[in-house]
């Protein structure tokens, strides 16, 4: 018989993306997998593109003002939360419940647990969350995306999964060619990311034009793409882009990447070996894709620059040091360090999470 899963999972893509591929390779072994997603999610999009079910609850994060308002309201939505959730177990039946992170994995992890479910969280952060810290008290099973000094019981390190995708073929000059870049040019993927980057996207205005002997694609994201697009008029080494649904693609053919370090950003750049500068959202909870970049860059993979007054002092100099002839050992060297970062393979995380949840 079958065992049957239920996966609280979305907020934000770190979040949302995990536990949506653990979803698509539990379909894709045969098993019954339901989706418990916070009411309105734009996560619910890509759950109804891919055919995968759900169910919504009322639900909302811990309130960080001190308005005594919110916090009524939100003891009100707990409460209700708790309540749909139960509904939900006891109408589907799972034998197992798992959380990727977020306030919503809580209302799911709770009851499943003192309903007689069998509980399992993946947090993607070497800094574990909030939420999944009140979850792992009552977890069967604790699955780490990256090494943590921390101490979780019941835990194993697993990586983050990511999209199957990343397992496909790219070819460097088609790909180029068709941006209207030169293959024989080194090439820098620039992944910003659309809440708070209007300092990372001002210093990589500047770099691409100090820096004509470089080429860069800029990925801006919608918010972003009008603006910088207008920017780059006219200069020939750049290719700004709004979206892409091929940065898989990308990853594997640019020379380098300046891009932000949360968790599932940094399985891709793991999986591809891609040498790195990131420049860790200021404003994460705990500071944690600092931490996060910590670990590639103590490995010798990546450097981190902070978002501040010297950004892009800091990325200039960075790029003037790579340029040098003695240095271009520097990008091959920082490739090579990701044989000696000791991690699971993010590309077969999700087949290897299956596994254990099968299993518990």
């Amino acid at each position: 018989m079958n065992r049957r899963f239920m996966i609280a999972s979305g907020g934000t893509g770190g979040h949302f993306y995990p536990g949506f591929a653990l979803g698509r390779q539990l379909r894709k072994q045969g098993l019954p997998v339901l989706f418990v997603v916070r009411k309105h999610d734009p996560a619910i999009q890509v759950l109804e593109a891919h055919k995968l079910h759900y169910r919504e609850i009322d639900f909302m994060g811990l309130p960080r003002s001190l308005n005594p308002m919110r916090h009524l309201r939100f003891v009100g939505k707990f409460f209700k939360s708790l309540w749909q959730t139960r509904r939900i177990i006891k109408e589907f039946r799972p034998d197992v419940a798992l959380g990727t992170g977020g306030y919503i994995s809580f209302p799911l992890i709770f009851m499943a647990h003192f309903m007689g479910v069998k509980t399992a969280v993946h947090d993607s952060n070497s800094r574990i969350g909030l939420a999944n810290k009140m979850c792992g008290k009552f977890t069967d099973l604790f699955m780490l995306g990256l090494p943590t000094n921390e101490k979780i019981k019941n835990s194993v390190l697993t990586s983050t999964p990511i999209r199957s995708e990343f397992s496909s073929e790219a070819d460097r000059n088609s790909l180029l060619i068709g941006l209207g870049l030169d293959p024989a040019k080194k090439t820098i993927l620039v992944v910003g990311g659309s809440q708070g980057a209007r300092a990372l996207n001002t210093a990589i205005v500047s770099l691409v034009k100090k820096n004509p002997d470089w080429q860069f694609i800029h990925i801006t994201g919608e918010r972003w793409y009008g603006v910088l697009h207008e920017e780059y008029t006219n200069l020939p080494n750049i290719a700004v882009l709004p979206y892409s649904h091929e940065i898989y693609a990308f990853m594997k053919v640019v020379d380098m990447a300046i891009c932000r370090s949360g968790a599932s950003t940094l399985a891709e750049l793991i999986y591809c070996k891609l040498p790195a500068i990131l420049v860790p959202f200021p404003h994460a909870a705990a500071d944690h894709q600092y931490y996060n970049a910590k670990i590639l860059e103590d490995a010798g993979c990546a450097f981190v620059v902070r978002e501040n007054k010297k950004i892009e002092e800091n990325l200039q100099l960075l790029l003037e040091n790579l340029r040098e002839e003695k240095s271009k050992q520097s990008l091959v060297s920082l490739r090579r360090a990701y044989q000696h970062l000791k991690l699971p393979n993010p590309l077969r995380a999700a087949h290897e999470i299956v596994g254990l949840l099968r299993n518990l």
